[in-house]
């Protein structure tokens, strides 16, 4: 079926006349999994459990083998090759996707979020999808419209939602200036030739319906074709100057005009407007249950303010009360905590300082306090309570762009060889702390995204002519990996323990003698300890650890809450690293008046996670 070619042709009434999908009762209950659609998988898989967990054998491409690394770069023109197709599509789609929903459901993820998929400029490889040049329609290389439907379908009956990453800021690179050189340069606009055709020469004229234009030339829908729907001044210089990220292009990424006016006297443009009806249509035509929204720094508070309410009410009246809206905020906790409570968002993107902290206190870089006090109390945040942060913030540690890394892009598991040790305390720091986690595609696979570029970060899951661990021709979908296996163990505990997903949290002290207790730190830039922290929710306390250790057990006495347990109340070993370890129990014991602690020991590279147990009348013992 043809795609619609304007706003007007979307029946949205029609489209809603049916029972939809409902949204989660509480985000801060699910686990996420990012993945860029190209890289992850073209459904040609063969050795992997299928989504009933039967082992399949229709496939060409055979599993990974520790032998397969390095396959692709054997000679130098090989390696030129496995780099090039870094930059190009390389063929994962939605059928693929589709295939690999038990592959998610079984390692723990319940809401998948995935890279834009809306149909791309023909003339140019934007594999991430990030160069919109149809927002009706889903790119071939992707799929089709109904592909989409059917791949929500099946996520849904799995138990997953899907959350898809959209963009408003601008549309690919679909029109040409008549210059090569146009910065920004005070607001100024440029001329424009015109439209691009499918190869990319801009000979259509810049308007209305340019004849020839439908389906790879200009723009789409047509309502974004009239010259005033783009600001047409040239490209980001200064990336924090005011106005001039705000009305830049995106490199060479056309920036839309979204309205006028600020926060609280903002006015929509033509342009914003038909975007609206654009999303509202996805929501309505494949049952989604949330967005991702590109770079909200350069749409502006106030056009983010009237998206966020335009979909909100859309969602909820056709049912999805809870429609998750979560926001692409750079600039620090303080601005996007700032534009969440402008806007309406649901939730920020935690890309900023997030992942450095949370990668630098896994490898014993630094002190566990700079990752803790991120979700604590702050006046900086004006927030009285540190569970607030439980569902505004995403949590992740790896991601396609690093923006935080500068120019050194690397995966968590790159160049040491015991940093894959430590990926599962990294996977289980984020799940057990504060906030929503979001796996990246790959991380559970202790991909490594070795090559200092953006391309590296982005391998195919799938294998194809650009595989992870510079290899080709094999895929990577192990759940007998040890990373996913105990990956997915900790996400079921965390799935069934309240306090995991909702409670309060704190960074414990700790002692080695039983008698001095303080917040373990980094000792010239080196931090070998304990690390442990708490999550409560009531009465119910969880106590965590991970050794930074990547060779040595460690021991230590651990602070617990004094008002919630006496000398000589349990915890048991509910995980370990360790297994041996499962189901051990330790004692409190009095550490000073009303000063209560655990002894915990933790294996080298490891995490444990102790529940306290406590008695039913009926039952006999149990865990809360």
């Amino acid at each position: 079926m043809t795609a619609p070619q304007s706003i007007r042709d979307l029946d949205l009434e029609r489209l809603c006349n049916r029972i939809f999908h409902p949204s989660p009762s509480a985000w801060e209950d699910e686990v996420l999994y990012f993945l860029l659609l190209d890289r992850f998988s073209d459904g040609n898989e063969t050795g992997y459990r299928d989504n009933r967990g039967r082992r399949t054998s229709r496939g060409d491409t055979p599993p990974y083998r520790p032998a397969d690394a390095g396959n692709a770069i054997a000679t130098e023109p090989e390696a030129a090759a496995w780099r090039e197709a870094g930059t190009r599509w390389c063929g994962g789609n939605l059928k693929g996707l589709m295939g690999k929903m038990g592959y998610l459901r079984r390692l723990g993820v319940t809401a998948v979020w995935v890279s834009p998929l809306f149909k791309q400029c023909s003339f140019v490889p934007t594999y991430h999808g990030y160069g919109i040049q149809n927002f009706l329609d889903v790119d071939p290389h992707f799929g089709t419209r109904d592909d989409l439907r059917e791949l929500v379908r099946v996520a849904h009956a799995n138990g997953i939602y899907v959350i898809l990453d959209i963009i408003l800021n601008h549309a690919g690179n679909v029109f040409a200036y008549d210059r090569g050189y146009t910065p920004y340069d005070g607001g100024t606009s440029y001329p424009v030739t015109g439209f691009r055709t499918a190869d990319g020469t801009p000979s259509l004229p810049f308007g209305p319906s340019p004849a020839g234009a439908w389906p790879d030339g200009a723009v789409w829908p047509r309502e974004l074709q009239a010259p005033e729907c783009f600001t047409r001044k040239g490209y980001i210089r200064d990336w924090d100057r005011y106005h001039e990220y705000l009305d830049g292009d995106f490199f060479d990424l056309k920036d839309i005009h979204l309205g006028d006016g600020d926060v609280d006297t903002f006015s929509p443009s033509p342009a914003l407007l038909a975007l609206c009806e654009a999303y509202k249509y996805w929501i309505a035509y494949a049952d989604l249950d949330g967005y991702r929204i590109d770079t909200v720094k350069h749409m502006g508070p106030g056009a983010t303010r009237f998206f966020a309410s335009a979909i909100h009410e859309f969602a909820q009246r056709i049912g999805k009360e809870n429609f998750y809206l979560i926001g692409e905020i750079t600039g620090g906790r303080v601005n996007a905590f700032d534009t969440l409570e402008t806007t309406g968002l649901n939730a920020a993107l935690g890309v900023d300082d997030i992942p450095l902290r949370l990668e630098d206190l896994v490898k014993g870089k630094a002190n566990p306090a700079d990752y803790f006090d991120l979700f604590r109390n702050s006046l900086l945040v004006r927030k009285e309570s540190h569970a607030w942060f439980r569902d505004k913030v995403v949590t992740v540690i790896d991601d396609h762009d690093q923006v935080c890394r500068g120019a050194k892009k690397e995966r968590f598991c790159a160049g040491d060889p015991s940093w894959r040790r430590l990926v599962l305390n990294a996977l289980a720091l984020n799940a057990t702390t504060l906030g929503i986690p979001c796996i990246y595609y790959g991380t559970e696979q202790a991909f490594d995204g070795e090559g200092g570029d953006d391309r590296y970060l982005r391998e195919c899951m799938f294998g194809g002519p650009f595989g992870a661990f510079r290899s080709r021709g094999v895929h990577f979908f192990d759940e007998d990996n040890p990373v996913y296996r105990e990956c997915a163990k900790v996400l079921a505990l965390r799935r069934d323990i309240i306090a995991l997903r909702r409670g309060r949290q704190y960074l414990r002290e700790i002692s080695g003698d039983g008698v001095n207790f303080g917040l373990p730190y980094a000792i010239g830039g080196e931090i070998r300890s304990v690390v442990a922290w708490s999550r409560i929710f009531d009465t119910e306390e969880i106590v965590l650890a991970i050794n930074t250790d990547p060779d040595h057990p460690r021991t230590a006495l651990v602070l617990v809450d004094g008002s919630l347990h006496r000398a000589g109340d349990a915890f048991v070993c509910r995980y370990s690293t360790d297994p041996d370890q499962v189901r051990r129990r330790v004692v409190v014991r009095d550490a000073g008046p009303a000063i209560r602690a655990v002894e915990l020991r933790v294996p080298a590279a490891g995490f444990v996670m102790f529940q306290k147990r406590y008695y039913t009348r009926d039952a006999g013992p149990a865990f809360a």
